[in-house]
């Protein structure tokens, strides 16, 4: 049996997992919030090798052959470096050096949606095709495509970065990178919120039965059929519709994979708004929501470490 530590770096949370590459077992898992105060970003690379020391404590006889991080982007494939994350607290996180000094291993990192596309790739609803698209909603909006049987990684390791796909000029919002319109700045777990806001100043709505400031409140409000709730789901069903029909025209899968905490709790909602609004330049692929539970990442990593090291 052959075991990888694998490792999600999120804006959120910050996962740890020794996996067995034989049939994607995970066989032990731990967990903490990724750490958002601190001198720099050494916080965090503390914070990963304390995750790796209780997953190795909890699984006593068991050995790693390598370790996969996967970490929200940019990346500084170089240097083995998080770099300028908007989702992230520190400018650096050093991570490819330090834990290879630490537990004398063999490190890859690779952004958290393309490991995404990989896990679903191997073990998940991508199993079978080799044109595949992995979009995560969550703190975020990330992506990673495998075509032809090939992981995109692009010339510093940062293809994908679909959350940063321009959408819109009406409400010209800002995203965390800094520039306006992106994907990200709308339909992310952590903007929807304030894309209601834009969106409920400009239809003049007064009254809101619902946590506007919740997008958890938001999205239960549309399952309930609040009317309010409804009318902003059809300005975020074409916003997310546009990132999606750019998503096809680039990759031309046969399948979108949509993971992330949004996704997992209301991407049925969120597909069946979007739907009806994707162009149909290209066939449009099947659209599925991940069954991996937030797996995805960890998994993907796994594997990537695996490939980095043969």
């Amino acid at each position: 049996m052959t075991t990888v530590i694998a490792v999600d770096l999120g804006g959120t949370n910050l996962r740890a997992a020794l996996i067995d590459s034989a049939d994607a077992t995970i066989l032990a898992h731990t967990a903490a919030p990724t750490p958002a105060s601190g001198p720099s970003g050494d916080a965090i690379t503390a914070a990963i090798i304390d995750r790796i020391e209780t997953l190795l404590a909890s699984a006593p006889g068991e050995s790693a052959t390598a370790i996969g991080v996967a970490s929200a982007g940019p990346l500084d494939l170089d240097r083995g470096w998080v770099v300028n994350s908007p989702n992230i607290a520190f400018p650096v996180v050093e991570i490819v050096e330090p834990l290879s000094e630490r537990f004398d291993l063999p490190v890859a990192l690779i952004n958290d949606a393309r490991a995404g596309v990989l896990g679903e790739w191997w073990a998940g609803a991508a199993r079978g095709s080799d044109n595949v698209v992995y979009v995560t909603l969550s703190t975020g909006i990330g992506g990673g495509a495998v075509v032809n049987g090939r992981l995109l990684l692009g010339a510093t390791g940062n293809a994908g970065e679909i959350g940063h796909i321009p959408v819109d000029t009406r409400y010209n919002l800002t995203c965390g990178c800094g520039y306006k319109g992106h994907w990200e700045a709308y339909a992310s777990a952590k903007n929807l919120p304030g894309f209601f806001a834009a969106w409920r100043k400009e239809a003049d709505v007064r009254d809101v039965a619902f946590d506007a400031g919740s997008t958890r409140a938001i999205l239960e409000a549309v399952r309930k059929e609040d009317p309010v709730a409804l009318a902003f789901m059809e300005a975020l069903g074409q916003v997310n519709a546009r990132g999606v029909s750019a998503v096809i025209v680039a990759y031309n899968p046969d399948i979108i994979v949509f993971d992330g905490p949004l996704a997992r709790y209301h991407g049925d909602i969120v597909i069946r708004h979007m739907e009806p609004y994707i162009d149909r330049y290209l066939a449009l692929p099947r659209l599925a929501v991940s069954e991996l539970g937030g797996r995805s990442p960890l998994l993907g990593a796994a594997a990537y470490a695996l490939e980095v090291r043969r």
